[in-house]
């Protein structure tokens, strides 16, 4: 009996992303379909243990211009939809996805900053473009620091709660309460 290994996908309009991760696989044959329709079969281990997967994605994709690639932990695939849009879904199956299919979030974009994250403006400020910032130029982080590092000036406003709490109890010593002032009508000739 065959086993399902682990698939992780993500989208943009015009491709799938599916990465199926079995390392060290051998004997990897893969089919895929203009119908949508996606087969796997590889070996792994010792014991040559077998895989197997077959899905039936939402819509149709062009067989000629999918890639694959085998690496030594996974086998990744690159699929070219039939139609550039966006699918709600990787599969026909409607309802909880299957336990072995996740989302590969290392890939993953949402539509509407697929066209941002290659380059345009960030998302969500409108039409500014590169206004010419800098950061490590500012001073701000992100750079290395080259000067010297400043001397702290002796204000109270930085000092750490122990500094306070010692200044504090030793003003307390030093000044003396005044005494109430019913006791000092009372001194006794």
């Amino acid at each position: 009996m065959s086993r399902h290994p682990s698939v992780k996908w993500a989208q943009r309009s015009d491709k799938l992303f599916i990465t199926v991760q079995l390392p060290d696989a051998q004997d990897v044959k893969f089919k895929l379909e203009p119908e949508g329709k996606f087969i796997f079969s590889a070996t792994s281990g010792v014991d040559k243990t077998p895989y197997e997967i077959e899905l039936d994605l939402l819509d149709k994709v062009n067989v000629e211009e999918s890639k694959a690639g085998i690496g030594s932990r996974n086998i990744q695939y690159i699929v070219k939809k039939a139609e550039n849009k966006w699918w709600s879904r990787l599969i026909k199956q409607t309802g909880k996805p299957p336990v072995f299919l996740t989302v590969d979030w290392d890939k993953w974009i949402d539509e509407d900053e697929e066209f941002t994250s290659k380059g345009g403006a960030a998302p969500d400020m409108g039409d500014m473009g590169d206004m010419g910032f800098n950061f490590p130029d500012m001073g701000l982080g992100g750079g290395g620091f080259d000067g010297a590092i400043p001397e702290m000036d002796d204000d109270d406003e930085n000092d750490t709660e122990d500094e306070n709490v010692e200044e504090a109890s030793s003003a307390e010593k030093e000044e003396v309460p005044p005494p109430a002032s019913g006791e000092a009508d009372t001194k006794k000739t």
